[in-house]
C-alpha cells in the first residue's frame, strides 16, 4: 500500500486554491495550507462594504479559460457564475469612447488627429518603415510596441498607461514585459479584437466575461470549501517563519498562528507566495550571490481606494481607465456593475486603482487624503462625485505587479536554478514565477503542477519543465 505524500502548500491565492483542490479530490496527498491572512484568495478575494460585494481592484474569468478548469468552476458555483458583457470607457485624447473598443469609436469618437496618426502608422508598417530602434540595438517594452502599434496609440495610451502602472518609462522595461502582458501587441491583432466586436462576425465569447453574484473571491471560497470538503487542512492568519530541507530532501515547515508554534514536516512544499519571500525563508540560508540578486526582483505596488457613496449607481460602466499621466489613478471599477446587482438600493462603492510604490508619498497618504484625491482625479476627468461619500477605505498591496527591468530574466534564473535544486520545493503562480497572469493561467499553472504528481506520489520535473514553457508563451488579457 502506497502511503500518500505530504504536501504543504505555502499561500491560498487561486494557485495555491486550485492545486490544493486538485490533490485532495484526486487522492493524490495529504494537504495542507498555510496562509498569512486571515481569509483565503489573495488579490483576487472579496470582501463586504455595506452591504456590497467589492473586489480588490477589477478582476474578470475570461471564457479562454482552460475548459477542464472552466467546467470545474462552472460546477462549484453553479448559478453564481454569471455570464456579463464587457462595459468599460477608456479616455483617449480627452474622449470617452468604449472599451473594448468598437468600430464606431474608431469611426466616430476618435478625434481626427488620432484617426489621421494611427492610418499614418498603418502605411508606415505596410511599407516596413515603423521599426522602431533603441541606442543599444536591444529591444525594449517601447521599442516592440511600436514597432507592433505604431506611434499613435503607443503615445496615447500604451506608453503613459505603461510609466503610471510600472513607475518607469516604457524604454526601461524588457521587450519580455510587452510580448506577456499586451495581447494586441500589432496592429493587425487590434483591428481583430475590434472587428469580432461587430454583431456580423461576434462570437459568442468576444466582449464577454464570468462574474460570480458575490464577489471575483467567490471563485477561491468555492476552491477553499472543496478542498477542506475532502479532507484539506487550513491554517489562515499563520506566519510563516522558515523552510527548511536537509541534506536527505527531507523538507519542514515553521510557522505560527495565534502564539502557537508549529514544526510540519512534508514531503513536498509548494510555494506561491512572492519568489524572493520564500528564498528569505529557507533554512539554511541561499548563498551569497542569490541574496545580493534578490534586488533585482521588484515589484510595484498599489493602493485600493473605495468611495461609499449614497447612491444606487455612479455610472452605467463596470470600468473606467485613465491612461494619462495627470490623472494618478490607472483604472476606477463599480463592482455593482459587474454583478449587476440592485441592492443594497441606495449605495453603490467605487474601487480606485493608484499604482504606487511601497514607501512613496502616495503610500503613506491617509485614507481621508486617498478620497480626496480619487475625488480630484475624477473632477479632471469630467466625471464627478456629486453624491454624499459615506465612507473611504483603502486596502494596500505590496506585490501588485512585476517590474521586468530589462535584463531581469538572468536574475530570475539564478534563482530558479537554486530552487530546482531542492527537489522537493516547487514555487509556481503569479508570485511564484515572477509573472503578470490572469487568474485563469494562475489557476492553469496548479492543475499542471498536479497533473506532475503521480499516483505513486512521484513528482515529474521533466514534465513539469515541458508545463514551463506553455507558461512562458501565455499572454495575460486585457
Amino acid at each position: 500500500m502506497i502511503t500518500e505524500p505530504h504536501v504543504i502548500i505555502v499561500g491560498a491565492g487561486p494557485a495555491g486554491l486550485g492545486a490544493a483542490f486538485q490533490l485532495t479530490r484526486k487522492k493524490l496527498a495529504r494537504v495542507t495550507v498555510i496562509e498569512q491572512c486571515d481569509r483565503v484568495g489573495g488579490i483576487a478575494g472579496s470582501f463586504v462594504i455595506s452591504g456590497v460585494h467589492v473586489d480588490y481592484g477589477s478582476h474578470r474569468l475570461h471564457p479562454s479559460c482552460d475548459p477542464e478548469i472552466m467546467q470545474d468552476i462552472k460546477t462549484l458555483l453553479g448559478e453564481d457564475l454569471l455570464d456579463r458583457p464587457r462595459h468599460g470607457r477608456i479616455r483617449l485624447c480627452g474622449q470617452w469612447i468604449h472599451f473594448p473598443l468598437k468600430p464606431i469609436d474608431l469611426m466616430l469618437r476618435l478625434s481626427p488627429g488620432f484617426s489621421a496618426g494611427v492610418i499614418r502608422d498603418i502605411f508606415t508598417k505596410t511599407l516596413g518603415m515603423n521599426k522602431a530602434s533603441t541606442p543599444s540595438g536591444e529591444e525594449t517594452f517601447a521599442s516592440v510596441l511600436e514597432s507592433g502599434l505604431g506611434r499613435t496609440v503607443c503615445k496615447n495610451f500604451y506608453f503613459p498607461y505603461t510609466k503610471k502602472l510600472w513607475g518607469l518609462p516604457p524604454e526601461q522595461l524588457s521587450a519580455i514585459q510587452a510580448r506577456r502582458r499586451v495581447s494586441s501587441s500589432s496592429l493587425g491583432k487590434m483591428f481583430r479584437k475590434i472587428l469580432m466586436m461587430t454583431p456580423v462576425v461576434k462570437k459568442n465569447s468576444a466582449g464577454r466575461f464570468y462574474y460570480p453574484k458575490k464577489g471575483f473571491g467567490e471563485i477561491s471560497e468555492t476552491l477553499y470549501q472543496g478542498a477542506m470538503a475532502e479532507g484539506g487542512q487550513f491554517y489562515l492568519g499563520a506566519d510563516l517563519k522558515a523552510i527548511s530541507v536537509n541534506e536527505n530532501q527531507k523538507t519542514s515547515v515553521r510557522f505560527e498562528q495565534k502564539g502557537e508554534k508549529f514544526n510540519c514536516e512534508a514531503d513536498f512544499v509548494w510555494s506561491t507566495i512572492p519568489i524572493s519571500d520564500l528564498v528569505k525563508s529557507a533554512e539554511p540560508s541561499p548563498p551569497a550571490d542569490i541574496i545580493e540578486v534578490l534586488n533585482n526582483i521588484k515589484y510595484r505596488s498599489m493602493i485600493l481606494i473605495y468611495l461609499v457613496l449614497e447612491q444606487s449607481r455612479f455610472s452605467e460602466y463596470d470600468a473606467h481607465y485613465f491612461p494619462e499621466l495627470e490623472i494618478p489613478i490607472s483604472r476606477m471599477s463599480e463592482p455593482k456593475n459587474y454583478s449587476n446587482t440592485q441592492t443594497p438600493r441606495d449605495i453603490t462603492v467605487l474601487c480606485a486603482e493608484l499604482p504606487c510604490s511601497e514607501g512613496d508619498s502616495h503610500w503613506n497618504m491617509s485614507d481621508e487624503e486617498s478620497g480626496n484625491l480619487v475625488q480630484e482625479c475624477l473632477k479632471r476627468a469630467g466625471i464627478p462625485v456629486k453624491a454624499h461619500i459615506r465612507e473611504v477605505i483603502t486596502r494596500r498591496l505590496r506585490h501588485a505587479y512585476p517590474i521586468f527591468e530589462p535584463g531581469y530574466e538572468k536574475y530570475f534564473q539564478m534563482i530558479d536554478k537554486w530552487l530546482s535544486g531542492w527537489d522537493s520545493i516547487l514555487s509556481f503562480g503569479r508570485q511564484g514565477m515572477f509573472v503578470h497572469d490572469n487568474i485563469h493561467l494562475s489557476l492553469f499553472n496548479a492543475y499542471a503542477a498536479v497533473d506532475c504528481l503521480n499516483d505513486k506520489g512521484y513528482f515529474d520535473r521533466a514534465k513539469w519543465n515541458g508545463y514551463r514553457k506553455i507558461f512562458d508563451a501565455q499572454v495575460v488579457e486585457d
